[in-house]
């Protein structure tokens, strides 16, 4: 199908056409845990039965072009990147980092304390800590003998 478009498209849809190509090979060969180019920023979780802890890499973000966001078991990080480009005469010779927008919506495991989440942001590290919900945390059931 791709080979198909690339065979009859313009030059651009071409190009555009061999690079989806190139990321779908990538992550197909990469394994089922490796982060796709579209997934930016790279964010690393874990969880226990208090919470789950996230790790964001924001290189070049500041902590006021940061927003984060959370509804019951989704966060939501939005930002912004500049672009870090030497100047408009040049050119690019290779341009692999991602500048622009960017918004990474993930589902939690389980519903999180909107109003107990802790962020700090520190060196391009953004570490955010959700407390899981107290309606949603396992409670221990006293059983009484008759």
């Amino acid at each position: 199908m791709v080979w198909n478009a690339f065979m009859r498209g313009s030059t651009a849809d071409s190009m555009r056409d061999l690079e989806t190509l190139h990321r779908q090979l990538d992550r197909l060969f990469a394994g089922p845990y490796a982060p796709s180019a579209d997934e930016y920023p790279p964010i690393d979780l874990w969880t226990s039965a208090e919470g789950i802890r996230l790790h964001a890499q924001v290189p070049g973000v500041s902590a006021a072009d940061i927003d984060l966001s959370v509804v019951g078991d989704t966060v939501t990080l939005k930002g912004t990147r500049p672009d870090a480009g030497s100047g408009a005469k040049d050119s690019y010779h290779r341009r692999e980092r991602v500048s622009g927008s960017f918004i990474r919506t993930i589902q939690l495991p389980f519903p999180v304390d909107a109003d107990a989440v802790q962020a700090r942001f520190r060196n391009g590290l953004l570490e955010v800590d959700l407390p899981r919900a107290a309606s949603d945390k396992p409670r221990k059931i006293a059983v009484q003998g008759v």
